[in-house]
């Protein structure tokens, strides 16, 4: 094992259980609340091939987990005619289950729902559908109101009469739907470890939802790398053709892979994104992949050009930003996220629609939950709810004024203290010796993949170095490269693309740094070597 390898798992208290995650430790499946009623019912549905219908959301998690769900059931003995999935309409319906559902299950015939990624806050519609003897089980992994809907099974760790939660609080709504292959593997109906190979699609909701990468993810995501490296899906293979994605991991996922599949929720139709998860040859695929290509690229500029006018007219000096617009409703929870990192503040963005009403997202970090945030304004606002740090919402214009200032008073009313440690980098460790910078070190370092929440990829702070070299590359000279030579003579090259015309302005001749990077391996004319991305540079 690579030295700074060794320092670095003891840093972090990494045991092997982490290193090397056993796919039989992941945790029995009936710990989840109702999921042996879940179970009960959906052997009944099986057994009498009752029509069944897939609820699930229009983002990755929300169409991953409506793919693995119906998978899950055709494995265990489904007929597929006897399933359907309906997802909702970002703008027409919004999050959640839709009154559009009835018309639905009484034209197909529909004797049970199951839910995937949502449910949990939907009284009303299952009470509706209780009143014509259809019954709903409930999959989910948002927050929940103080009383739960009347459905067959609610199998979700966030419920608030759960207590067994530490290991599966924080799956998302995929590995909820996954839990529920496990439980039908456990029964009997799915054989031969068939399930694994749901795991690719498990570690995209997983990594797309932002959620923790310890736990119970640890082992889902783990696997789910391997999973997804060898994928039986022809459109997932296409798709990542199309993106140009040359190393899998999870910043292929959520910055290549999981835009592309965002943006059909975002600007058209998440059943975009779902046919193709589904797709059964490429040809199916190939036009479902260049009409995602040309969503995202409508995303980033629509995303662009709210961004840009709100830094025109600037923020308004409270702890929680609201700014409000006329702008795109797919993109308001990326604009809201840019606005998190930029003022290192919670923020929500809102447009308006008609007839005075405004629709957005928000997003958090650090302490401050923006679910129990919405509940605290309830009486402002028509609806909204989600997770601690990320949330829809929906309210009247003759209420904004109220909103904000009562959800800046229960920020305030919090007294949160450093806040801003959620920001800037924090090196894993200090080195000022290059002799342990290897190849060996990266392989080590592959043994924590796919980074993400909790499991952050490490970073360095170089000390005691001295500039050889600054070089601006590129056609547009944005790019840096830094050579740099520690104290016993060794060296190393660093890269920024797309650098921060701050960094330029270093002097080799007198300047004293301290980058911070994380290691890559670059290959040229089939040469493998170590080279370190800049995340920052420290003046002395």
């Amino acid at each position: 094992m690579n030295k700074i390898f060794a320092q670095l798992i003891e840093k972090r208290h990494l045991d092997d259980g982490f290193l090397h995650p056993k796919y039989e430790n992941l945790a029995d499946p009936y710990k989840l609340p109702d999921c042996k009623k879940a179970i009960t019912r959906i052997k009944k549905a099986l057994k009498s091939q009752e029509n069944i219908l897939i609820y699930g959301d229009y983002d990755v998690d929300g169409v991953t987990a409506s793919t693995v769900m119906e998978e899950a059931l055709i494995l265990s003995g489904a007929k597929p005619e006897n399933i359907r999935i309906m997802l909702p309409d970002r703008f027409a319906d919004g999050y959640g289950m839709s009154p559009k559902i009835i018309n639905e299950v009484k034209r197909h015939h529909i004797t049970l729902v199951i839910t995937v990624d949502c449910g949990s806050s939907n009284h009303e519609i299952i009470d509706e559908l209780n009143h014509l003897k259809i019954d709903t089980i409930v999959t989910d992994h948002h927050e929940t109101k103080e009383t739960l809907p009347e459905a067959v099974a609610i199998v979700n760790p966030k419920r608030r009469d759960y207590q067994d939660q530490d290991s599966l609080r924080d799956l998302a709504g995929v590995g909820v739907a996954f839990k529920i292959a496990e439980a039908l593997k456990k029964e009997g109906l799915i054989k031969n470890d068939q399930e694994k190979w749901l795991l690719d699609l498990v570690l995209l909701g997983t990594i797309c939802d932002n959620m923790l990468l310890t736990h119970e993810n640890r082992i889902l995501s783990f696997y789910g790398l391997k999973v997804l490296a060898k994928t039986r899906r022809p459109g997932l293979k296409a798709l990542i053709q199309k993106a140009g994605v040359k190393n899998l991991n999870a910043d292929a996922i959520g910055f290549q892979i999981g835009p592309r599949l965002n943006a059909a929720g975002r600007l058209d139709t998440a059943e975009l994104s779902l046919n193709l998860l589904r797709s059964k040859d490429a040809i199916t695929a190939a036009p479902l992949v260049e009409k995602l290509e040309t969503l995202n690229k409508k995303r980033k500029n629509e995303q662009l050009l709210a961004t840009k006018e709100i830094e025109k007219r600037g923020v308004k000096d409270d702890p929680v930003i609201i700014e409000t617009g006329h702008w795109h409703e797919g993109i308001l929870g990326i604009v809201a996220g840019h606005l998190v990192e930029d003022y290192h503040k919670p923020a929500f963005v809102l447009t308006e629609l008609d007839n005075n009403i405004f629709k957005g997202s928000g997003r958090s970090f650090g302490d401050f939950s923006l679910a129990k945030a919405l509940d605290y304004t309830k009486d402002t606002i028509i609806n909204g709810g989600g997770h601690a740090g990320a949330a829809g919402v929906k309210l009247d214009g003759k209420n904004l004024y109220q909103f904000r200032e009562k959800i800046n008073d229960y920020y305030r009313s919090l007294n949160l203290k450093n806040q801003a440690d959620y920001f800037g980098f924090h090196a894993d460790l200090e080195l000022n010796d290059f002799s342990d910078l290897n190849l060996d070190l990266l392989d080590d370092l592959k043994l924590l993949e796919p980074f993400g929440p909790g499991n952050e990829e490490p970073i360095f702070r170089l000390k005691d170095v001295q500039i050889t070299n600054l070089v601006r590359m590129g056609a547009e000279k944005n790019h840096l490269r830094l050579d740099l030579k520690d104290k016993n003579g060794k060296f190393l090259k660093l890269v920024a693309f797309y650098a921060p015309e701050k960094w330029f302005t270093v002097d080799p001749d007198y300047d004293q740094i301290e980058p911070l990077i994380k290691l890559t391996e670059n290959e040229y004319n089939g040469v493998k070597s170590l080279e370190a991305r800049i995340i920052d540079i420290n003046m002395l």
